[in-house]
């Protein structure tokens, strides 16, 4: 009779699973990919080296589900933030700040999600990412046309440039967090994504 787990023991697999994924993300905000070893992560989570294959199955594998969760979380974010009132361009302007604002309070994070060395599972995550970085803006951008507040366009190529340029503005503020006065950095970025978008810039 094969052997099964009972629930408690579910539920404690799952529970330090959870606890492990929340060290390592801790652990790849301060020292990055690179410096992300499964030795580290698993001092950090209070384990031995050895556990933390019971989780998972490579080193890599880890990294792709903190990926993943902490990318996912700032996607359910502009996700939301671009589903709110207001115009479209009202929507895109909050959505470009929500997403900078989120990265600057993170720097380390968010360095690690938009521009940090990594091992090709990570980087092809990234671009999955992106995709849907992407489809957000272009759906705004599509809703501002039709409401005849944004000129005609490709909105995917707009979007894709948006979603392009945001993180190449990021990624210099991010690496040296101390540098440059953050609101101001929002209002640049919210500028750009009116011109990107060919909106009429705000008062």
């Amino acid at each position: 009779m094969a052997y099964r787990k009972t629930p408690a023991q579910i539920q404690r697999l799952e529970s330090a699973r959870e606890h492990l994924v929340a060290r390592a993300t801790d652990v790849v905000a301060e020292v990055g990919w690179s410096g992300a070893s499964v030795t580290a992560v698993a001092g950090a989570a209070g384990i031995s080296a050895g556990s933390v294959y019971q989780h998972f199955a490579s080193k890599s594998a880890l990294a792709v589900e903190v990926f993943r969760r902490a990318a996912g979380r700032e996607v359910e974010v502009l996700s939301a933030v671009l589903a709110t009132t207001g115009t479209p361009v009202e929507r895109l302007v909050r959505g470009v700040q929500t997403f900078a604002r989120r990265a600057l309070e993170n720097p380390g994070l968010a360095y690690a999600l938009l521009a940090a060395p990594a091992d090709p599972p990570v980087g092809a995550e990234r671009l999955v990412f992106r995709l849907r970085y992407r489809a957000l803006f272009a759906e705004v951008i599509g809703q501002g046309m039709a409401d005849g507040l944004l000129p005609p366009q490709n909105g995917e190529i707009t979007a894709a440039a948006l979603t392009g340029a945001i993180g190449e503005v990021l990624v210099a503020p991010l690496g040296d967090p101390g540098d440059g006065d953050p609101e101001n950095l929002l209002d640049e970025l919210a500028a750009m994504a009116l011109r990107c978008a060919g909106a009429a810039p705000r008062p």
